[in-house]
């Protein structure tokens, strides 16, 4: 059997910027994607803290230690400058694996730097 579980999630990021004219995806910090363990392309679940809006795209790169998260294309409609976003990634791990893995939760500060465990 295979479960679904949380596999990694930036926890209450600020948007900083939304830009509809660009191909869909969410820009995140490079240090922010090593920190959750999303890779490039993946995708990820966002979840707007302000307005309730769920949904989906996929990661592209911003620079290491810019803090951006930056949603782009039709993405940019769901979320503006400023608001509180989560966003996780899933993995499907068989059952025996599930019992013992660990999500990589980072929390973050109003710049979006990485904030001590």
């Amino acid at each position: 059997m295979q479960i679904t579980l949380l596999k990694g999630k930036i926890h209450c990021a600020s948007v900083t910027e939304a830009d509809l004219h660009y191909e869909g995806s969410i820009s995140i910090d490079r240090e922010l994607l090593d920190a959750a363990g999303f890779l490039v392309n993946e995708r990820v679940e966002i979840h707007n803290v302000e307005t309730g809006a769920q949904f989906a795209t996929y990661v592209t790169e911003a620079p290491r230690g810019s803090g951006t998260i930056n949603l782009n294309g039709a993405a940019a409609r769901l979320a503006l400058p400023g608001d509180k976003i989560s966003i996780l990634a899933y993995a499907l791990l068989a059952e025996v694996e599930a019992k013992t893995f660990r999500p990589r939760v980072v929390r973050v500060d109003r710049e979006n730097r990485i904030l001590p465990v």
